[in-house]
């Protein structure tokens, strides 16, 4: 694990995205609320924040960090088929939130695949990344290629 102790605290943020790609039926079951096991978006919102407070059990070497906040939202795209993830965390400390954003989308997808793949097994997960990270050593970082 790095040492971090001699790091001032600061107010960090990171803001991951990531998708989750399926037929245009399972997308409309899925945003209708109608999915056989319920409603995928709002338990896969749960899951992920539930994820980003346990980064540090299920990543070895992240420091466990006084989460402030952790929002999980949804964008429906049915041109593409997808559903789009965004995931913010924000905490003030000593090191960055960036895998704490990226496990939020992370399993938000998983969460997803997993309520919806009775309907549809051939989801596809993808596209994780980090778009925006705020405060540090290094300072603010934006993902200039992000549409």
């Amino acid at each position: 694990m790095v040492g971090v102790g001699h790091k001032p605290d600061t107010v960090r943020l990171a803001v991951a995205k990531g998708e989750v790609r399926m037929r245009s039926e399972t997308l409309r079951l899925i945003a209708q609320g109608e999915a056989p096991k319920g409603d995928v978006l709002n338990t896969a919102r749960i899951a992920g924040i539930m994820a980003a407070k346990r980064t540090h059990e299920l990543i070895p070497l992240c420091h466990p960090l006084p989460l402030t906040k952790v929002d999980v939202d949804f964008a429906i795209d049915p041109d593409a088929s997808r559903v789009v993830i965004t995931a913010t965390a924000r905490c003030t400390g000593k090191t960055g939130v960036e895998m704490e954003a990226l496990t939020a989308v992370s399993v938000a997808a998983l969460t997803i695949y997993d309520m919806a793949k009775a309907v549809e097994k051939t989801m596809e997960i993808g596209r994780i990344r980090l778009v925006t990270k705020t405060g540090g050593k290094s300072g603010d970082w934006k993902r200039e290629d992000d549409a």
